[in-house]
């Protein structure tokens, strides 16, 4: 039936009432049609419904979006004259209407006049909505689009029918009608076509000015939703790998500089709420939590204190917390919001797949069924499928875009906080847990937005699931969802149990990369000592404790896929089960059997998906508490704010602080007037050229330049550094020795000419005459800053006269203060210490006033010399006189290189084979089990289905059911098998691969370690190996899987529609050409992105080590503008990857969804052959396919991108390796070296194999217990000899004997392990006092307390609550330099060798430290042979000679009283230093 509506049925005749709808027209015939009223009225109205609707919505968005203006083009006239043309046709026809009304005899009926009316106004809304879109800036509408494809389907079913109505009844053609019809046609076709073309960019649009715009706001709407756009991209990365340049400019809108400002803008406003709600008793019980609990602690309690105190807080306030969740909801929320909209939608049309399927059959079953319903169905079929494609894509890119957006924020938001915290704050949150609040905090939530839908959507899908299935199947669907609700909890628990693992896995990891990194920061005390094996076996006791947590996590993850894969299995099985099993008379057909199987496996999504979203978000509130907590912390107020000094162990550092308003303070007040510079005690240096370091962000001023580099003594260093000042400095300035990083520091501040200087101990590590010049040039009254205000922190004694005031401090507090001269009369401590010292001073500046002091002063942080400095190793430059400096030589460390091209074969070889063959084949042949019993078990389904019915039961189904059983069973064992077998290969290769890496990299010579970052190196220890151990097998599996599915997919639809075979080879080409199409370029995106994330994190870092610098020279925008800068440029390649994804996901979508409905269509033209069990199981598998595809892809780039770790692993395999370590049988004598005789013959060396010899003819001889000096001004080749002597550096020529044995001939621990040296830097590794004596655990107790009261440690080793067992820290930041220094003392008395090397072992060390060094040498190693490379002369003028170096040749050799009466080369250095 229908309503009935006043319409007519011809153009003359008179007056009837028509039914709407009638069925036997539409539906059961052969040439269906709609009734005229129909055409009439709802194919008419229902455009224009829409486009009233969407209208004033629209309109508001526009109101609040607003691009700019675009000018009139012909484009837009052409849209605007079309669109008033429809207008004045609609209008005709009103016309019309009144005129036959008038004219003839019969009235025509008022829906001629009703709808053309309404026609003509809608008409006129859409051309002033395509004028006002102009004024917007709108480029392309999707709205209109959308509008004019409506009105021209509808119009489309109008004029089919239109054309048979003149051809079957010409009487009753209306001309006039037709005519205007006709036109409106193509004028609505005409529209069409316009509305896909795109509008010229607005007026002032960035895009203009943008260099590489992104093509995106300028495309159309049909290109948006299909994502066309990147195509260009993808082009050229298919020709070519794809470089920084081809990268497009973020949108504007995706930029730091609009998308922090928001959420900084929210959180600030969240703030002031909670200020505001705070009573004030509250806020005054919060301060008291804050201070005192702190003072009462002591130093090692205060860490601790603060936490409590913070949780008391946190407790009195639960209520008043200014919530960050809400200014995130605020800033990302709106947009945000559209995704839920077209995940609604998605959700819905989901089930219109399995829907249709049942049509399906049932069209089968049906013979009397015209065909045009199965084509319609199949079309159908396929219109739905895209639609639900195109919306879930455009759902995940809005995801990923607010993803990425939060990202940006996060960071953003963490920098800006972190330059203005305050150091009680600073203390809390070390720079480690704050470059992860960047990292990983960051990417948490950025992984949670792209699935936080699920939490809604995943109910939303279960239920509509079941409401189909119960129509289906009735009550018998609760004992199906009663084994998925007992599989939840399963999968609840496995994830809680492999969570726990996780946590172990990463102590151990984190445990394994700190004592890593220490490894490489001190690689070369190791090789010194040879000490290598020692620590080779803690890594590996490290990794096998993390290798036996990995093999749990490995079973359960063998579980869990056994359930996520069993699941569906299970679900159907226990179903039909109780289907068939209540009543004789239900019989399981094919449309209840495949439909249910269809609405089984959406089921399994929505319930694997929500116990990861609910780990997910409790991963994410964790790391939104962190957020919020260092988001609050208090900052420094302008002026310094309330904290006790008491805490700081650098008194009078801490008097700088507090001028800087970095300390706080409790009592008193600072006035600092002027702008300020100040240079710190440890020289904070940025990764960036040298000139860069000095200029600061600053202009050039060139003469100015010159003139400070030349007072702070940098002329000499620019000459030895290879590009001059244009060389790249290494993190933390690694390739400068201390002396030339304070000077840097100094150099910077001079050069930025500020009123007010404060300058903390500049002068400690560089060498004496060099620290004359600066404090004449710089600091001293003729100096550069005369006309300054400057204050200056110093332990040399020598500049004291020459001040307008001198500050003493001790203990914390002021002593004394005056002029010199004052102070000299006044007889107090000061003139006593002055007197004490300056006899051994003279113009030594490295006389520490220790008892003034606390603590005394570090001169330069211990990096470890992994990189030796650099004037050593280019020393030849000074030698060959100028080269012309080129800026390629100053590069030091070689980037990572993002790797391009395909991942060789050879890759995948060398990790089949770290697995094992055999394993490898066993996985395989499971795989392939797994797939085909899968594959029979429906297979059984659809010929049960297919079983005849007799007396309205099947007669053998219980047959049927059993074998069903069985076949998932067996099934179910294999999933396990071949889940643990690639979990444990995976295991075994990773631990191969470990061990392989360690031995290479520990094998690689030193040139190796300086040339190589040593974050390369971690970075391949940490993030390579966490691939290879956990992404990588879980990959691998689903591949393999995935793969599997679709081949299954294809055979079952081939088997069912042997036509599809024409169809199958054509689809899989093209999948094919756009996978390779889109790996070539997603892959390369990846490298460029994870290149350009570490810049952010190296960036963050130093910023964290000079934050005082920063604020004390204001340069904090600018850093935050480099801060955003590094970001935008990371999301720069990020942003195209998302987009490649999406791309590829619809192109993917589609060839799937193509074959979903070439398979329906051949089942139609094939119905009269086809039993319905076949064809069900053929469309089942059939929009199965489409996921199964997408993710094939997805995996397969995935196992290409992630197997670069393993080629990244392998790369140092292939690097040099120093000579073997022992050589089999050893041929040495027992004790040697017995005598300690050293003889060189004419040794030359060369630091590489492109650079001159550094060293040259050297030819010494050195008797038994002989105690040699070498000295030489710096880059003289001091440290050189004694590299060769170890043959760190291998000898280019000429040989070394010891004891008459060539030393080339020895193993190198043969070699090492018998002679001893006390290195530069008194490196110490984290572990016990005793693992850093003696870590091969080679002397008794005794021994080791002997050797400790040798070296003056016995008393304060006794004082430690562990003794030998007491921790020290990384670096041993736990123990004073000097004592770092007595401990090497200790570790060379502990080998006791007959050789033994100091080199410059006195230069970071008090005088008294010094003294006890010297002493403990002359009586313990009197019977040994010395070598000491000195700095201070006054050291070694009583040795038995001395060795001149100069440019790397023997200047002279001879007892120091000859040299000094020679008056050559040493005798000018001792006056230098004053001891003539």
């Amino acid at each position: 039936g229908g309503a009935e509506i006043p319409c007519a049925k011809g153009g003359s005749r008179p007056l009837k009432w028509s039914r709407l709808s009638d069925w036997n027209r539409t539906w059961y015939t052969d040439n269906p049609d709609f009734t005229q009223c129909f055409q009439n009225t709802v194919l008419v109205w229902l455009p224009c419904l829409y486009l009233w609707i969407c209208a004033p919505i629209y309109l508001m968005y526009l109101r609040s979006h607003d691009r700019g203006y675009i000018c009139m083009s012909h484009i837009n006239k052409a849209r605007t004259a079309v669109g008033l043309l429809l207008w004045i046709i609609c209008w005709s026809d009103v016309f019309f209407s009144f005129w036959e009304r008038s004219h003839s005899s019969s009235v025509p009926a008022p829906v001629h006049l009703v709808s053309p009316t309404l026609l003509g106004f809608t008409m006129l809304l859409a051309t002033f909505l395509i004028q006002y879109e102009r004024m917007k800036g709108v480029q392309s509408s999707g709205v209109m689009l959308i509008y004019w494809l409506l009105a021209l389907l509808c119009a489309t079913v109008t004029f089919r029918s239109k054309i048979f109505q003149a051809l079957d009844q010409p009487s009753t053609v209306c001309v006039w009608r037709y005519t205007t019809f006709y036109i409106y046609y193509a004028l609505l076709l005409a529209s069409l076509l316009l509305s896909c073309l795109t509008d010229q960019p607005p007026l002032f649009s960035e895009a203009i000015k943008d260099s590489n715009p992104c093509p995106e706001p300028g495309a159309n709407f049909l290109s948006r939703i299909t994502f066309w756009w990147i195509t260009r991209m993808m082009v050229t990365g298919y020709r070519r790998p794809l470089e920084e340049k081809d990268l497009w400019s973020l949108n504007s809108e995706d930029r730091s500089h609009t998308v922090v400002p928001q959420l900084v803008c929210h959180w600030n406003t969240e703030c002031q709420k909670s200020a505001f709600l705070q009573l004030s008793p509250v806020r005054t019980e919060q301060k008291m939590l804050y201070s005192p609990k702190k003072a009462m602690h002591s130093e090692g309690k205060e860490g601790r204190a603060v936490e409590e105190s913070e949780i008391l807080i946190v407790k009195a306030q639960k209520t008043k917390e200014s919530s960050l969740f809400w200014a995130l909801c605020r800033t990302f929320g709106p947009y945000f919001f559209i995704s839920c909209l077209y995940k609604i939608i998605q959700d819905v049309l989901m089930f219109v797949g399995p829907e249709i399927l049942r049509l399906l059959i049932r069209f089968v079953n049906n013979s009397s069924a015209p065909y045009w319903h199965g084509y319609f169905y199949a079309a159908l079929l396929f219109i739905c499928t895209c639609v639900q494609s195109l919306i879930l894509q455009k759902y995940f890119h809005v995801c990923f875009v607010s993803g990425m957006r939060l990202r940006t924020a996060i960071i953003g938001a963490v920098y800006r906080k972190a330059l203005v915290i305050s150091s009680a704050a600073r203390r809390t949150s070390t720079v480690g847990e704050m470059v992860n609040l960047m990292s990983v905090d960051a990417q948490r939530f950025m992984d949670l937005i792209t699935y936080i839908n699920m939490i809604w959507s995943a109910p939303l899908q279960v239920v509509l699931a079941l409401y189909f299935l119960w129509q289906n199947l009735g009550p018998s669907v609760l004992a199906g969802v009663a084994v998925m609700v007992l599989m939840v909890p399963i999968n609840a628990v496995i994830a809680m149990k492999t969570k726990t693992y996780q946590v172990a896995q990463m102590k151990s990891k984190d445990n394994r990369i700190k004592l890593m990194n220490e490894m490489l920061n001190g690689i070369k005390v190791l090789k010194l000592y040879a000490w290598e094996l020692a620590f080779k076996d803690k890594v590996s006791k490290i990794r096998e404790s993390e290798l036996r947590v990995l093999k749990k996590t490995a079973y359960l993850g063998a579980m869990s896929s056994f359930t996520w894969i069993c699941a569906p299995f299970l679900v159907a099985l226990s179903t039909f089960t109780v289907y068939v099993l209540i009543d004789e008379k239900n019989v399981l057909d094919a449309q209840k059997a495949f439909v249910s199987l269809a609405l089984f496996n959406i089921l399994r999504f929505p319930l694997n998906m929500l116990p990861m979203v609910i780990s997910s978000m409790v991963q994410a509130s964790v790391s939104l508490k962190r957020l919020r907590v260092f988001l609050s912390h208090e900052e420094l107020q302008e002026d310094g704010v309330v904290h006790e000094a008491g805490n700081y162990t650098f008194p009078l550092s801490s008097l700088l602080s507090a001028l800087l308003g970095e300390m706080d303070k409790l009592e008193g007040t600072v006035a600092v007037k002027g702008s300020v510079a100040y240079v710190p005690q440890q020289a904070w240096i940025q990764n960036a050229t040298l000139k860069d370091n000095i200029m600061f962000g600053q202009e050039r001023r060139q003469t100015w330049y010159q003139r400070v580099v030349e007072a702070c003594a940098l002329q000499p260093d620019l000459e030895i550094l290879p590009a001059g000042d244009d060389t790249e400095i290494g993190e933390k300035g690694v390739n400068l020795s201390g002396g030339q990083k304070q000077r840097v520091s100094l150099a910077r501040a001079v050069y930025c000419d500020r009123a007010v200087y404060l300058l903390d101990d500049p002068l400690s590590a560089v060498d004496a005459h060099v620290g004359k010049h600066i404090f004449e040039q710089v600091v001293g009254p003729q100096g550069l800053l005369k006309n300054k205000t400057r204050v200056l922190v110093t332990h040399g004694l020598s500049y004291l006269p020459q001040t307008d005031l001198i500050l003493v401090m001790v203990e914390g507090e002021i002593t004394e203060m005056g002029s010199y001269q004052h102070l000299m009369a006044t007889e107090g401590a000061f003139a006593e210490f002055q007197r004490t010292y300056a006899a051994v001073d003279h113009n030594n500046d490295d006389g520490k006033i220790a008892f003034l002091f606390t603590a005394t002063c570090v001169s330069s942080s211990p990096v470890g010399s992994s990189v030796s400095k650099l004037c050593q190793k280019n020393e030849e430059d000074k030698v060959l006189g100028e080269k012309a400096k080129q800026p390629e030589v100053g590069k030091l460390t070689e980037p990572d290189k993002a790797s391009t091209g395909l991942v060789k074969l050879s890759v995948f070889g060398s990790y089949l084979k770290a697995i094992g063959v055999i394993l490898s084949c066993i996985s395989l042949l499971l795989f392939l089990t797994q797939n085909l019993v899968s594959l029979f078990s429906n297979y059984w389904l659809s010929l049960w289905t297919d079983d005849p019915v007799v007396n309205g039961t099947q007669p053998n189904r219980l047959m049927r059911l059993g074998v069903y059983g069985a076949l998932g069973l067996s099934q179910g064992v294999s999933v396990f098998g071949y889940s643990l077998s690639t979990s444990i290969g995976g295991i075994l290769a990773s631990r191969c691969l470990h061990q392989s890496m360690l031995y290479d990299v520990l094998r690689s010579p030193m040139s190796f370690f300086e040339r190589t970052p040593s974050g390369n190196l971690v970075n391949r220890f940490a993030k390579e190996m966490d691939t290879i151990d956990t992404v990588i097998p879980s990959i691998i599996k689903m591949f393999m899987g995935s793969m599997f599915n679709v081949m299954g997919s294809c055979i079952i639809i081939l088997i069912a529609t042997p036509l599809v075979a024409i169809i199958i080879p054509v689809l899989g080409l093209l999948y094919f050409f756009v996978q390779r199409f889109y790996v070539a370029s997603s892959r390369q995106l990846k490298r460029l992105e994870s290149v350009s994330r570490s810049p952010i994190y190296t960036h963050f870092n130093e910023t964290l080590l000079g934050t005082s610098v920063i604020r004390a020279f204001g340069e904090q925008e600018r850093f935050i503008r480099e801060s955003d800068q590094c970001v935008d440029h990371n999301q720069k390649a990020y942003y195209p990857s998302i987009v490649a994804n999406r791309w590829l996901a619809v192109r993917l979508e589609f060839v799937g969804n193509c074959i979903v409905s070439f398979a329906a269509l051949f089942a139609v033209i094939a119905r009269e052959s086809l039993s319905p069990g076949i064809m069900g199981l053929s469309i089942s598998y059939a929009l199965q396919l489409t996921s199964s595809l997408t993710w094939l892809v997805r995996m397969s780039s995935e196992v290409e991108t992630n197997i670069v770790a393993v080629e990244r692993v392998k790369e140092y395999s292939d690097t040099e390796k120093e000579a073997e370590w022992t050589h089999e049988p050893s041929s040495l004598p027992t004790g040697w070296p017995t005598e300690g005789c050293i003889e060189i013959r004419g040794l030359g060396l060369r630091y590489r194999h492109d650079l001159d010899l550094a060293i040259r003819n050297i030819t010494i001889k050195i008797h038994q217990g002989e105690k040699v000096g070498i000295v030489g001004r710096t880059g003289a080749g001091k440290s050189s000899l004694t590299l060769a002597l170890f043959r760190i550096i291998e000898a280019s020529e000429g040989q070394i004997f010891i004891d008459g044995v060539d030393i080339a001939q020895l193993g190198l621990h043969e070699l090492r392990s018998r002679i001893t040296i006390i290195p530069q830097d008194p490196v110490l590794f984290s572990g016990s006092l005793r693992m850093n004596l003696d870590p091969f655990e080679s002397f008794s107790d005794e021994e080791v307390w002997r050797s400790l009261e040798y070296s003056h440690l016995k008393s304060f080793v006794s004082g430690l609550p562990n003794k030998l067992s007491h921790e020290c820290s990384e670096g041993g930041e736990n123990l004073s330099v000097g004592q770092r220094q007595l401990l090497c003392l200790a570790r060379a008395l502990l080998r006791k060798t007959k050789i033994l090397v100091l080199d410059e072992a006195t230069a970071a060390v008090d005088m008294e430290t010094d003294n006890l060094i010297q002493s403990t040498i002359r009586s313990q190693f009197e019977d040994c042979t010395v070598l000491t490379i000195a700095h201070r002369l006054n050291t070694i003028m009583d040795y038995t000679r001395v060795l001149v170096l100069d440019k790397g040749e023997m200047a002279e050799f001879d007892s120091p009283s000859n040299l000094l009466a020679q008056r050559g080369a040493f005798y000018k250095m001792a006056k230098d230093a004053g001891l003539v």
